[in-house]
């Protein structure tokens, strides 16, 4: 067991002033595989101390001097790359697989996207009206990451922060604090220098608070349920400073009868509604389907399911692990039953876990079929393996119901007609949206409308969020 009761702060990594012990859970062994201490208020206030102290210097460092920070990191990271991913893969559960290729690789991925934004990125330039145009570092940055996706949150907000010359203070999620704590380390033997990057570990309402609520800090960037953000907002509202957020989901995957390959789109959707346990925010959670195809989609998709091992995460393959926590686990199975209970078709998987899975919190892949979009489960962000599948008749009922949802983070279309998929991609309310199976490129905007959040992140656009305009005029 690890002992990870330290924060790093100033550039060292020091003790908690005032000490609470919490238990690190491996999800697919509910053994305790390391203990932090969880930050408080006064902690906070340090943190952020160090980054005031840091920001008027690194604020001034030049871009070529940033890009060659950004590439040391990118050095000191591949040099540790195997131990990140088997980090995320003891605190979270992802499946070696899909920590070597996935969980990990985004930190190389989106810091590559960042390194290329920054190398063509403009921080003078000259207006229409020949007024100079400055882009500035906001200044302190808090930064509060959830646990599905560590390593992507954390360097997509850190990336930028450095990139553009700020300083910030980490608040990565207390279920995954030991990649974020490794990352530390990454980071300082890159050579960012002291106070520049900080880490308090603790709760939201805690540290998450006080770093929101504080003076000295510039704005805030958050990742985590929607409710986690409002809460944010709020606090940052006395002191007026930015807000970045990126927020839940309820994806829907169109599936048009002119597909292809219906057996290939469909088991496509599914599997990608699976990845990670269900567990990303813009997860193809709802199925839109045409009614022509509908009933084969439900059988393909069960059989998807059926087929979807589910194992042990310290084991390389195509499975997928267990959810990250007991609260988890529990969220999950209640709103599997509440889709029984409200009339849904059970295609495959239910409540509890799968066979031979006593310990650890695993779930079964789950199917539902027969839904309506007015469903709880078609409603409410599952963030497990379950997918919900609504028919729809033509391609006008098939916008309405993917637009009905208070979020908008991504959608995704399956069609064989170019000229369908241009115009109905055009009438979605998200942030995102996937055709046939494909994927954002590093340095795409990251983010949704409505209820999904607020700003982008990722390339240029994730730069843009930390930094201030200024406009200066010449005689």
């Amino acid at each position: 067991m690890l002992d990870k009761r330290k924060f790093f702060i100033g550039g060292k990594w020091v003790d908690p002033i005032s000490a609470t012990d919490l238990d690190v859970i491996n999800p697919a062994t509910e053994e305790v595989i390391a203990v932090i201490s969880m930050g408080s208020k006064d902690d906070a206030n340090a943190a952020v101390a160090a980054a005031n102290i840091a920001f008027p210097s690194f604020s001034q460092t030049t871009k070529a001097e940033r890009i060659e920070l950004l590439e040391s990191i990118m050095t000191a990271y591949k040099a540790r790359y195997d131990e990140m991913a088997e980090v995320i893969s003891s605190e979270m559960g992802a499946p070696m697989t899909l920590s070597q290729n996935a969980q990990a690789k985004v930190g190389l991925g989106h810091l590559e996207g960042f390194i290329e934004a920054l190398k063509s990125f403009d921080f003078e330039s000259i207006s229409a009206n020949g007024d100079t145009i400055l882009r500035e570092p906001i200044g302190v940055c808090g930064l509060i990451t959830p646990w599905n996706w560590p390593m992507n949150q954390m360097v997509l907000k850190i990336a930028p922060a450095l990139a553009t010359g700020c300083t910030l203070v980490l608040k990565p999620s207390e279920l995954t604090p030991l990649s974020a704590m490794l990352y530390a380390e990454i980071l300082s033997e890159a050579g960012v220098p002291d106070g520049v990057f900080n880490l308090v570990n603790g709760e939201g309402p805690v540290v998450g608070s006080a770093l929101s609520c504080h003076p000295d800090i510039q704005m805030m960037s958050f990742t985590g349920s929607t409710r986690g953000g409002v809460a944010v907002t709020k606090d940052a509202a006395d002191t007026v400073k930015r807000v970045a957020l990126e927020l839940g989901g309820k994806s829907p995957n169109i599936v048009f009868a002119d597909v292809e390959d219906v057996q290939k789109s469909v088991s496509r959707g599914a599997r990608s509604c699976f990845n990670n346990t269900g567990q990303s925010c813009n997860a193809p959670t709802r199925m839109l389907v045409e009614k022509s195809i509908y009933e084969d989609a439900m059988q393909i998709a069960a059989k998807t399911a059926e087929e979807t091992a589910v194992g042990d995460p310290s084991k390389e393959g195509g499975h997928i692990g267990p959810l990250v926590s007991q609260l988890q686990y529990d969220k999950v199975q209640a709103l599997i039953q509440k889709g029984i209970d409200e009339g849904a078709t059970l295609l495959a998987g239910g409540i509890g876990k799968p066979e031979g899975r006593n310990v650890g919190y695993f779930c079964k892949p789950t199917i539902f079929g027969n839904a309506t979009n007015e469903m709880t489960i078609a409603r409410e962000e599952i963030f497990g393996p379950v997918l919900t599948m609504i028919p729809f008749e033509g391609e006008d009922e098939a916008i309405r119901i993917a637009n009905d949802t208070p979020y908008g983070l991504a959608a995704y279309i399956e069609t064989g007609d170019e000229t369908r998929a241009t115009r109905v991609a055009k009438t979605l309310k998200a942030g995102m949206v996937r055709i046939n199976g494909t994927d954002l490129d590093w340095g795409s905007p990251f983010g949704g409308y409505k209820m999904s959040g607020l700003g982008r992140e990722g390339g240029h656009f994730g730069l843009e969020d930390f930094l201030e305009i200024k406009a200066v005029t010449r005689p």
